[in-house]
């Protein structure tokens, strides 16, 4: 019985998160191997509570997607989740459910990239108050890092290339 490696993508919104998690499992299905991906915004847009962005929801939403992953576990080589998931603590709990098949990549850049890619336009809605509580900017809820070693990658200092050589070397072992 062979059980998924997770690949748990984390960052603040605009990182590179869905970008560099599309192209690994590009990658991975020319490989043959059989991928299922979550996707954040996605999974909150089925949930009731999905504009609700308080640190409750925010930890309800991470273990439901933990809970998700551990019914698919079986099914697949590789689940990649691309999740801003801030709580350190729901994260540490997804390391302690899928042990050692959890990889987590942080992705990051400064927050002028962020600002400059705004890929949802989010960040210049944070700027005119349209938008109230985008975590990690203008928001009570700060991204917390992990105290343990997880896969760090600066997309405003890797290309896509090159972060998929240093995600491709972790996890493919």
């Amino acid at each position: 019985m062979k059980l998924s490696k997770v690949i748990w993508f984390t960052g603040l919104s605009g990182s590179g998160k869905s970008t560099l998690s599309k192209h690994l499992r590009n990658y991975l299905k020319k490989k043959k191997y059989k991928i299922h991906i979550v996707d954040g915004d996605n999974f909150r847009k089925k949930k009731i509570y999905k504009n609700k962005f308080n640190i409750k929801n925010i930890k309800k939403n991470n273990t439901l997607i933990i809970k998700y992953i551990n019914k698919k576990i079986l099914k697949y080589d590789f689940i990649l989740v691309s999740v801003i998931a801030p709580i350190a603590q729901t994260r540490l709990f997804a390391k302690k459910k899928f042990g050692k098949n959890y990889f987590e990549i942080y992705v990051n850049c400064s927050l002028s990239t962020l600002k400059k890619r705004d890929t949802k336009g989010l960040y210049a809605k944070a700027d005119k108050k349209i938008v109230k509580n985008l975590i990690g900017y203008k928001s009570k809820i700060k991204y917390q890092k992990s105290k343990y070693r997880v896969i760090n990658i600066n997309t405003e200092k890797k290309n896509i290339n090159q972060s998929l050589k240093a995600i491709k070397k972790r996890i493919l072992n």
